[in-house]
């Protein structure tokens, strides 16, 4: 194991709150003297299956453990995500069948494992210990928390003052999390900034089972492509893990300036002794940001396809924005001779290029549609169709037009 100076700095790196952090010195010390690794655990409720760059700033910090030598354990929450994490929602979410936790959950590990070193994770479910509670264990559990504690959480204290239900459910939900870290035996916990109360419940409930509190490691929350909300893919704003290379990519050349040694902190794997040279580098002005955000792209396209594709997905950023010519592998649509002119928001959502005929109005609106490289900016226009044809939706969306 590395030195106590080296694994703080890497353990630090990028996180919001470590608490509290001569605890966890005290165990880093002790796990150097006995070699006996520390066991750092990840709370996961299966209940959306795709897994964008937001997620993976935590899984990064696990992966930093991983190389330090200590246990990540991941806990699938296939109990806890039949409630359905309370954190930051203003109502009560619906409750998931078991079927959806568990189908959630095997595409949920396929894809931490393009991260995480699968020899070096233990993964369990937390039904293996909840499930098996009898009433009388639960109400002793309960028993360890008061309601007014409970509702010193923002988003309970809100939902109770403006009279809008809560789930005595909802209750029990930081009570198992917490109760996880008693059954895995945690020494560590991470989860984002929005999951500090879970992971506190977890160090107030070890000592009433007579184990040492565990720390608990919050991340920051990672802004979207917009720069200014949450990632989110019910926002537009992220990128998506299995997302094909091109798409990485060109979203991550979309990334603000000012957010890209953000990025390269919390979800690349540079090393703290590159991230600060790069860091001076942009602020001499030995390095354009351009060619920062290029290495960033190629950076994330190589951590989930490898290098091969990020090579490749580079040129092709270089052909089609630099060199402005088209891409090489643009889907083809094929339509009869002497097809009747097409409305072009209906033209747009045939071709993939929009979701929905009011998502292509505003794509025309906002100047963000051309046809064979021309900006249109009618969204009543009817198209007439011509071989080899080129429609265009901001700068990543092409396809092509064949007769025959």
């Amino acid at each position: 194991m590395l030195p106590l100076e080296q694994q703080l700095k890497i353990i630090k790196r990028g996180v919001a709150e470590i608490l509290p952090e001569d605890l966890l010195i005290e165990k880093l010390k002790r796990s150097i003297a006995t070699g006996v690794p520390l066991r750092v655990k990840l709370g996961l409720d299966p209940t959306a299956p795709d897994i964008h760059l937001g997620h993976t700033v935590v899984l990064r910090k696990l992966k930093q453990f991983q190389d330090l030598g200590h246990q990540v354990v991941i806990i699938i929450g296939d109990f806890t995500g039949r409630i359905g994490d309370p954190s930051g929602k203003s109502e009560t979410r619906k409750q998931l069948s078991e079927e959806q936790v568990r189908a959630n959950a095997q595409t949920y590990q396929e894809q931490i494992f393009q991260i995480l070193d699968k020899d070096k994770t233990e993964v369990v479910y937390n039904s293996a210990w909840l499930g098996e509670l009898k009433f009388a264990d639960v109400l002793k559990l309960a028993a360890q928390y008061t309601v007014a504690r409970m509702l010193e959480r923002d988003d309970f204290s809100k939902r109770f003052h403006e009279n809008r239900p809560i789930g005595i459910h909802e209750f029990f939900y930081p009570l198992m999390q917490g109760y996880d870290s008693v059954a895995v035996r945690a020494d560590i916990e991470c989860g984002g900034t929005d999951q500090k109360f879970n992971l506190l419940m977890g160090r107030h409930l070890q000592p009433e089972f007579g184990q040492e509190p565990q720390v608990a490691i919050t991340m920051p929350i990672l802004e979207g492509l917009d720069g200014v909300n949450k990632m989110s893919k019910s926002l537009g704003n992220y990128i998506g893990i299995s997302e094909p290379p091109q798409d990485i990519y060109g979203k991550a050349m979309s990334i603000p300036d000012e957010l890209m040694l953000r990025y390269y902190e919390l979800v690349t794997d540079i090393s703290n002794e590159e991230l600060e040279k790069l860091r001076e580098d942009l602020a001499a002005g030995r390095v354009h940001p351009r060619d920062a955000k290029m290495r960033l792209a190629h950076t994330l396209v190589r951590l989930y396809h490898g290098e091969q594709q990020a090579d490749a997905a580079q040129a092709e950023f270089i052909k089609v924005f630099q060199q402005r010519e088209l891409p090489s592998d643009m889907p083809e649509f094929i339509y009869p001779p002497n097809t009747e002119p097409l409305w072009l928001p209906k033209l747009l959502v045939a071709l993939g290029l929009a979701a929905s005929n009011s998502e292509a109005r505003r794509a025309v609106q906002q100047g963000a549609v051309k046809i064979n490289g021309e900006k249109v900016t009618n969204p009543d226009m009817d198209v007439v169709l011509a071989d080899q044809m080129v429609l265009q939706v901001g700068k990543r969306k092409f396809a092509k037009i064949k007769i025959q």
